[in-house]
């Protein structure tokens, strides 16, 4: 087994908790809103889902890294997150099917994380305060400088991010073909895809910002509404005339997480 370096790193939440641990990843400083998994694997795929676009992510499970990183894993073309918060990080890997470690990995997407957290203590912490966001530190230890920058990092209301992760033009992703999909891409998750091809769908996946005539064209048999990061009150700024379309079809319409939010959304008057 080799020996890695441990660095010490600083998580800093704007409400002035402190927590000190060990430096994984990227070398750096990270910040953005405070969020948590509870999932007791699929951590690569977590990292890499689109919700979670600019966020920290305290994972509760205490091990990570145990089984490596490959690349069919991966939900997107890149990680997602912003930073990663851990318990016991695993330098070492087990799966002979994994390409590399996660900390080559976070440290290729240039990630910046830290471990030996007490995660579970602070997910309660966060449930109990409220939403904050938070900064990672493994280069600037001053604890006042940091718990500023946290105080001071963008705030998640009111931002629009499914542009961000969007894909740039339409993709046809053939299935049996058996039914017609119109999928929109708000941060689709590649299992998401292929679990609508297993069950013989063909999906023509668009772009978060889409004309209505673009759409039409396809004929689709039903719309879907995708996952996807940010405050779906500016996302609906947009997209809302898609979905609204979609209702007025007749046809089934099926949203998830952003997604199932847009079609909850009232027809503006």
């Amino acid at each position: 087994m080799s020996l890695n370096p441990r660095n010490k790193a600083i998580l800093a939440l704007s409400d002035g908790t402190v927590v000190y641990g060990e430096a994984i990843g990227h070398k750096g400083i990270t910040g953005g809103e405070l969020c948590f998994n509870t999932s007791m694997t699929g951590y690569q795929e977590i990292f890499t889902d689109p919700s979670y676009y600019g966020q920290l992510m305290m994972m509760t499970y205490p091990h990570i890294g145990n089984y490596g990183t490959q690349p069919r894993d991966d939900e997107a073309r890149k990680v997602m997150v912003a930073g990663v918060i851990c318990r016991a990080f695993s330098h070492e890997y087990s799966n002979p099917m994994a390409d590399r470690s996660l900390q080559e990995y976070l440290e290729y997407n240039e990630i910046t994380g830290i471990s030996g957290v007490d995660t579970r203590k602070l997910v309660r912490h966060v449930r109990e305060k409220g939403v904050m966001n938070a900064v990672i530190s493994s280069t600037e230890m001053d604890e006042k400088k940091l718990v500023q920058m946290a105080k001071e990092w963008d705030d998640m209301v009111g931002l629009e991010l499914a542009t961000k992760v969007t894909r740039s033009e339409a993709q046809t992703v053939n299935g049996k073909d058996d039914f017609r999909v119109a999928a929109f891409d708000y941060g689709i998750k590649q299992n998401i895809i292929n679990n609508l091809n297993k069950r013989g769908c063909t999906l023509r996946i668009f772009p978060a910002k889409t004309s209505v005539e673009e759409i039409k064209e396809w004929k689709a048999d039903g719309y879907f509404f995708s996952n996807g990061p940010g405050d779906p009150t500016a996302t609906a700024e947009y997209a809302l005339e898609t979905v609204n379309y979609a209702k007025e079809t007749g046809k089934p319409v099926f949203g998830i997480c952003l997604g199932h939010q847009l079609d909850g959304t009232q027809r503006r008057t």
